[in-house]
């Protein structure tokens, strides 16, 4: 169904289908918006999951659609120095960290409401919020670049080569960061007296 421009996406011209984003981004500056449909069409379901493996199912669609509106008013600026992918899944990343702020805000608001009733129930559950609050502290004493590294790899189970394309650093410095940041990790939660 065409949309107010006349365009359709079933109406895609074959032609367009071999075109680099490279193309395509410079059509989308020079105003074309048929540019950006194909880079939407070709990179919308990498971005999916990639906020779903971060923020889950919830408002998925309204992250990914957040995601590409920062990246169309976003490409007048964009310099091809980078991969046009690199740059919209940093903006995805970007986008989900947002997200992720705004649930641990939410969160952080719900156990204070909370915290009467589970002062109520104290019991092993209380040994495992405290674990899980050192392991929260020894994280947040790490450099950010060895956080993201760290919460990306351990706790999102992405691979490493997809760290390193969104990061923009080779490999071998995605296995430097994690080694370190779990060494890190291990000797604050030694020096606080968890036994590992």
């Amino acid at each position: 169904m065409p949309d107010s421009s006349g365009f359709s996406l079933e109406s895609l011209d074959s032609a367009d289908a071999p075109l680099g984003d490279q193309a395509l981004v410079s059509r989308c500056q020079q105003g074309d918006p048929q540019g950006f449909r194909l880079l939407y069409r070709r990179h919308q379901q990498r971005v999916r999951s990639l906020l779903f493996h971060q923020c889950g199912e919830e408002m998925l669609d309204d992250l990914v659609q957040d995601v590409f509106l920062r990246a169309w008013k976003g490409l007048p600026r964009f310099r091809q120095t980078a991969q046009f992918s690199t740059w919209l899944y940093r903006i995805a990343w970007n986008v989900a960290q947002d997200q992720r702020r705004r649930f641990a805000q939410q969160r952080t608001q719900l156990k204070t409401l909370t915290r009467v009733e589970a002062t109520q129930h104290e019991g092993p559950d209380v040994m495992m919020l405290h674990y899980q609050s050192l392991c929260q502290q020894a994280i947040n004493t790490l450099k950010p670049e060895h956080r993201m590294v760290l919460l990306l790899h351990d706790l999102e189970d992405w691979p490493q080569s997809q760290i390193a394309e969104v990061i923009g650093i080779p490999v071998g410095t995605v296995k430097s960061r994690l080694f370190y940041a779990r060494a890190a990790v291990r000797r604050v939660l030694q020096d606080s007296g968890v036994n590992l």
